[in-house]
């Protein structure tokens, strides 16, 4: 039973067990909305028709979704990108406490270019190049490069809190590989919406398109989360039209 009673906020516990896995957690209520999500509503879980399927996780944050990986898909091949370094050092961890190592973490920031990104980091899921406040210089990969030299890729997980957008539009010609793709959308309050222009990406590569609400709220035209710092957060998940009936 997992209980996040009695924690605050950004505090570190370690070896918090679940299911039969031990993890290090920096941030409680992360972790059990991870939990939920993850391993309990299971929203990552796919058709796969061979035995190692490639999957790229983009934002793969302490390695709750690699632990669901190769769960679900033990010879799954997979790329895990986490820009935060102490998250990036706890992912290491956690997978080497539950005996998985052969995922390749890769500690960099999935944007457009090799050049380094200002990303700041709130303690949990949510670092982020939009948040205020004290931010670091982090090494970057260009997702497009990876994703070109590959043949097949099964799943492509984007959440990157905020720079999502950037790095579709970079790999506007080259998800022709990509069979399906998850993309968690934040709309930064200070920012422009970019919504429109990342499911067009999307059909024009051949996807068919399903979209959660993760910030319902009463009265949208009066709560419209001036106060927040996002104003809209969605799960796009996306199966290319010859997925759909394989």
């Amino acid at each position: 039973m997992i209980n996040g009673g009695g924690y605050n906020r950004y505090k570190r516990v370690d070896n918090v067990k679940f299911l039969n896995y031990t993890v290090d957690v920096p941030d409680l209520p992360s972790f059990i909305w991870q939990f939920k999500e993850i391993f309990v509503d299971e929203i990552y879980k796919f058709n796969v028709h061979n035995e190692t399927p490639i999957i790229y996780d983009c934002g793969a944050n302490i390695g709750m979704s690699c632990l669901y990986f190769k769960k679900v898909y033990p010879n799954a091949k997979i790329k895990a990108f986490e820009a935060d370094p102490v998250i990036a050092d706890i992912l290491k961890t956690n997978l080497s406490k539950n005996g998985i190592h052969d995922v390749e973490i890769i500690n960099k920031a999935v944007w457009i270019d090799y050049n380094g990104i200002e990303f700041g980091s709130e303690g949990a899921d949510g670092g982020s190049i939009y948040i205020n406040g004290n931010k670091i210089k982090v090494e970057s990969i260009r997702l497009k490069d990876l994703l070109e030299r590959e043949t097949n890729v099964d799943l492509l997980k984007i959440d990157i809190e905020g720079a999502e957008y950037a790095v579709l539009k970079d790999c506007m010609n080259s998800l022709y590989m990509v069979k399906y793709i998850f993309v968690e959308y934040h709309s930064w309050n200070k920012e422009a919406q970019k919504l429109g222009e990342i499911l067009n990406i999307l059909e024009k590569n051949g996807f068919r398109y399903y979209i959660e609400n993760l910030s319902k709220r009463k009265y949208p035209f009066i709560n419209y989360a001036k106060e927040q710092n996002m104003d809209l957060q969605l799960n796009i998940f996306g199966v290319k039209s010859d997925q759909r009936f394989a």
